[in-house]
């Protein structure tokens, strides 16, 4: 199966050519709050709107005019004017607020939307990144997958340069014949519910590192320190000190390093389950709203445990692989089904409180821990289901094809394309 995804290497760049990057992200960020200032002034004064293609005629003339943008490429000065359009876009359908200016310290990179301008020279392994009127960076960093280079974003974060490149391949992902049900919380990361045969269930916990938890003391020691230093205050004009700018990537150091270890985590407990499942069934869940915030302390401590396993990515990342897998992702509506107040054995209800952490029917007397009777809720759903369309048993169906395990139960392909 033909996909787009995306690689993001390290660079590497010398002193001249990391002094040349800082001018040309500067450049970037002048033309995007030109475009923006233009698009405002236009509607306050004459109630005229400037779309994208008027802006775009413009790029000629700034590059006669301002002699500092020629090396910088029309192709990616076009893409800086179409992130304006964009972000006008968002705002008239409601997605985002009205498009704010840009600082020149908060503005990240540019992107060369087609291959002119640039050049991947690796296989997927390292390699160098040769860019026009630039000249070769070196650049780190592995593809699981390489293939045909089609964009490229170069952005500044944390004192690193970074080369985000998207590579059209054909991916190769391995999975099997099973069904899992998976329920996601805070004690225990995944609960899964591994069908064996009729009605029966193997329950496998995936333990929560708590990735923030063992870092939040060093960073709570490196925070202290920082607020002993003189920071900036870009209003009266004060500028950080040398000492606080120091801590300040001490604290960023520490914060990445729990981001990536946690994205690391996901990434291998979504690997591993789709690679023994092609039907990954899983509770719609809502965590903009689990996490919104609140002035009880021990919301705030769950909305933390909340973010710290970080529900989205991880359904986000079991969505795509078994897309690739070119097995079935479901997502069933909590609301409906109750899988946490529910019997897998009689579909008894129960009303439970948050601290109850074993499952009890007193209508058959099964007992089992609440995670597992939950992720058995949930897998129990589809497979009675398994005779029917997905799309009408009430879920939320993302399939490439015909999932391994249920083509012969006669399982139809819903119509949602991966992303």
């Amino acid at each position: 199966m033909s996909t787009t995804r995306r690689v993001t290497f390290k660079l590497y760049p010398t002193t001249t050519q990391e002094k040349m990057l800082f001018e040309w992200k500067n450049l970037h960020c002048w033309l995007f709050n030109k475009a923006l200032s233009d698009r405002r002034s236009s509607w306050q004064k004459n109630k005229q709107s400037v779309n994208y293609y008027d802006q775009q005629k413009a790029v000629k003339v700034i590059r006669a005019v301002y002699p500092e943008f020629k090396p910088l490429g029309s192709h990616a000065i076009q893409d800086t004017l179409k992130r304006v359009d964009y972000a006008y876009q968002r705002f008239f359908k409601g997605l985002a607020k009205y498009p704010r200016f840009k600082s020149y310290r908060h503005y990240s990179g540019w992107t060369y939307p087609c291959g002119s301008g640039w050049k991947a020279l690796t296989n997927g392994t390292h390699g160098k990144l040769k860019v026009s009127n630039l000249g070769e960076v070196r650049m780190r960093g592995q593809a699981r997958q390489w293939g045909n280079p089609k964009t490229c974003t170069i952005f500044y974060r944390k004192g690193n340069w970074y080369a985000s490149i998207t590579v059209e391949c054909e991916v190769i992902r391995n999975t099997g014949n099973g069904l899992v049900g998976l329920d996601l919380g805070c004690e225990t990361a995944v609960t899964c519910a591994v069908h064996l045969r009729e009605g029966n269930y193997q329950e496998i916990k995936i333990e929560n590192p708590r990735h923030l938890k063992k870092a939040e003391q060093k960073i709570k020691q490196v925070s202290k320190q920082k607020r002993r230093k003189r920071s900036p205050n870009y209003k009266q004009k004060i500028k950080a000190s040398r000492r606080w700018k120091k801590a300040q990537k001490q604290v960023s150091k520490l914060l990445t390093k729990v981001s990536n270890q946690r994205k690391d985590f996901l990434h291998q407990v979504s690997a591993e389950i789709v690679s023994s499942n092609s039907l990954v069934v899983t509770e719609k869940l809502n965590v903009k709203n689990m996490t919104r915030t609140s002035k009880n302390k021990g919301k705030r401590g769950l909305n933390k445990s909340i973010l710290d396993v970080s529900f989205g990515f991880l359904k986000d990342c079991l969505k795509y692989k078994t897309n690739e897998a070119g097995g079935s992702y479901i997502e069933i509506p909590t609301q409906k089904i109750k899988p946490s107040q529910r019997c897998p054995k009689c579909d008894h209800l129960k009303k439970k409180l948050l601290s109850e952490r074993v499952h009890y029917c007193e209508n058959c007397d099964y007992q089992c821990g609440r995670d597992f009777a939950s992720a058995q809720v949930i897998a129990e759903h589809i497979r009675k289901g398994l005779g029917t369309s997905l799309s009408k048993c009430g879920e939320d169906a993302s399939t490439s094809t015909y999932c391994g395990g249920s083509r012969a139960s006669g399982l139809d392909e819903a119509s949602e394309t991966p992303t």
